[in-house]
């Protein structure tokens, strides 16, 4: 045969899935194949290190089209008429195609939009009165702009989920305006007047199976009320808007949009509506965000749309970077609005169809969501539905555990965030009034569900670090003492440097020492509060009680730790006067709160 009509690769035979898992139960030499490669998903999905042809994947239907027209939301608090008005014309001049107004008072639909063309960008709102007063205004003023019925996009939100999980407050009333609204915009199809933030259960802790199945018994839930007022089935899913929150778990995030997209459908058919016209925004989320090194959340940002678009959402509406402790400032909102642009027009996400299609790993990943996600929704729905099951609190208690995980997997550092609990800005100054309080002392028995960063525990600790230093004048000082193994004191001392970084204290560069007894001699004369032992097991066998007492026979108050575990010494380590070790399997939260514990009854604060 002529080599270049040969086709490519028929010289090796295909390579079937448990070839690939006999190989790496080879190279694991023993260790358990599930235990080691196989990801155990906060969601409770098993993934698979690679996937095969000869994986048994089920493709969903119905996952969504990714948007050529994607809407980037901007969200505009609107004081005035003439301040909303302006600051949407920046928004546009910017290359916003999306405007979010939030506004509590009576507000003239006229004078807010004028200037802006509403058949190019999309409007919606955020009301909390003169709902149906407003929505009059506004369709009068599309009526009189003579504005193309199909070109009108965007849609209004009453919060009635939002409001209720959040506050545990009914207002039934309100399906009775969301009823006038749906009239008011039935010659507008791409208008939507029926809004369903599923976003909260994100934001509180839940995961993503959990938000996309409460998301949906919430809209059953809407769908049993507004039918009491006359609506029929198709009309109420021809107007629904849903809003997502994104988290940071960049491929979990796309197969929960393919997913939810999915399970709609299905429960679609259910009331015998097989073609409806919805939309879906995905709103960046308050949990994965952090005040310390908040310059990393705009790369959490670019990742969440990035997950969000991939995931075929139809707009995407992307906080400020500094949203958890500012008010955002024109840099701050212009680069969030550059982000969706930037991933549409450069990277070319809004110009491909469905990408993410096909890709065994995706599929997968969107199937097992949504088949863990209609699992819980019919659980729900078997326990009386997303009412019953709120005011039980049954749907709190479930997001709690996932809540608890969660914070307990960024304690022990096992999840990992950037500027928080790995990787701290040591140059970074921070005022303790925009850190967060103890979480735990706020409100722990509460029945409602609290949007909240997942990073409020550790942020406790820097603000008991701040307080001390503006209380005291003085900032706690760590010493990194090494000797030994050249290799392991250098690797423990990394570590050791990032583990303490998150304190807030300032971390000293390693300094090395020629034998453990100079090593301790040293660092107890020091001025630092802190001093932590760096070396190798072997040198902790033949040193390290040794240094132990030496260091304490000069200095009592320190706070002397050792980075390693070494467990055939920890007793006589703790009886002769260390105060405790660091390691892989060390509570950050737990460890540093000791620390300052200790250091706060040995430096007295500044007589006033």
């Amino acid at each position: 045969m002529n080599a270049k009509n040969k086709s490519l690769f028929t010289d090796f035979d295909p390579i079937s899935k448990q070839a690939w898992i006999d190989k790496a139960n080879f190279d694991l030499k023993g260790a358990d194949f599930n235990r080691k490669l196989v990801w155990k998903n906060l969601s409770k999905i098993d993934i698979q290190p690679f996937y095969t042809p000869d994986y048994n994947q089920v493709f969903l239907k119905n996952t969504g089209e990714n948007s050529s027209t994607l809407i980037n939301y901007r969200s505009i608090f609107v004081s005035s008429e003439e301040v909303g008005n302006k600051l949407a014309l920046k928004a546009i001049e910017e290359g916003i195609n999306g405007l979010l107004f939030n506004f509590k008072e009576g507000i003239s639909a006229s004078k807010l939009l004028e200037g802006i063309d509403l058949n190019e960008i999309a409007v919606s709102f955020n009301l909390k009165s003169y709902e149906v007063e407003f929505a009059i205004d506004f369709f009068d003023l599309v009526k009189e702009n003579k504005t193309n019925p199909s070109s009108l996009k965007g849609y209004f939100n009453l919060d009635i989920i939002l409001n209720y999980v959040t506050s545990g407050n009914r207002s039934l009333n309100q399906f009775s305006k969301i009823s006038d609204l749906i009239q008011l915009a039935s010659d507008y199809p791409n208008y939507k007047a029926i809004s369903i933030s599923g976003g909260i259960y994100l934001d509180a802790g839940a995961n993503q199976t959990q938000e996309v199945a409460y998301t949906l018994n919430s809209l059953v839930y809407t769908i049993e009320y507004l039918a009491d007022y006359g609506i029929d089935i198709q009309t109420i899913f021809n107007n629904l808007h849903f809003q997502l929150a994104i988290g940071s778990e960049y491929f979990i995030e796309i197969g929960k949009f393919r997913a939810f997209n999915h399970l709609l459908h299905e429960v679609a058919l259910k009331y015998g509506i097989s073609e409806f016209s919805h939309t879906l925004t995905a709103k960046t989320s308050v949990w994965s965000k952090s005040v310390t090194d908040a310059n990393t959340n705009m790369l959490r940002e670019t990742t969440e749309a990035m997950s969000a678009i991939l995931g075929n959402v139809d707009g995407v509406l992307i906080d400020a970077y500094d949203n958890e402790f500012n008010e955002a400032s024109d840099f701050s909102s212009r680069i969030s609005g550059n982000i969706a642009t930037i991933l549409k027009e450069e990277s070319y996400f809004g110009k491909v169809s469905n990408p993410v299609d096909g890709s065994y790993y995706i599929e997968e990943v969107s199937s097992k969501i949504a088949n863990k996600a209609l699992e819980l929704f019919k659980s729900i729905e078997e326990n009386g539905g997303f009412f019953h099951s709120f005011e039980n609190e049954i749907i709190q208690e479930q997001i709690r555990e996932i809540r608890f995980e969660k914070i307990k997997l960024i304690s022990q550092r096992r999840l990992a965030m950037v500027g928080v609990n790995k990787y701290p800005n040591l140059m970074e100054t921070i005022s303790s009034s925009i850190l967060s309080d103890n979480p735990i002392e706020v409100n722990p028995n509460s029945k409602v569900l609290i949007p909240r960063r997942a990073t409020l525990e550790i942020e406790a600790l820097r603000k008991t670090t701040e307080k001390f230093v503006e209380t005291t004048n003085h900032r706690p000082i760590v010493a990194l003492s090494s000797f030994g193994n050249l290799a392991m004191r250098k690797a423990r001392a990394a570590f050791a440097y990032d583990f303490m970084g998150v304190s807030g204290f300032t971390i000293l560069q390693e300094q090395s020492y020629k034998s453990a007894e100079e090593a301790a001699e040293e660092s107890a004369k020091s001025d630092c509060n802190v001093v932590v032992i760096c070396s190798s097991d072997q040198d902790y066998e033949e040193s390290a009680v040794n240094f132990v007492k030496t260091f304490r026979a000069i200095n009592k108050d320190k706070v002397l730790l050792l980075a390693g575990n070494p467990t055939n010494l920890i007793d006589e380590l703790a009886e002769a006067g260390l105060d405790g070790c660091i390691n892989m399997k060390s509570d950050v939260i737990h460890t540093i709160s000791s620390v300052q514990n200790k250091i706060q009854k040995t430096i007295k604060p500044i007589e006033a």
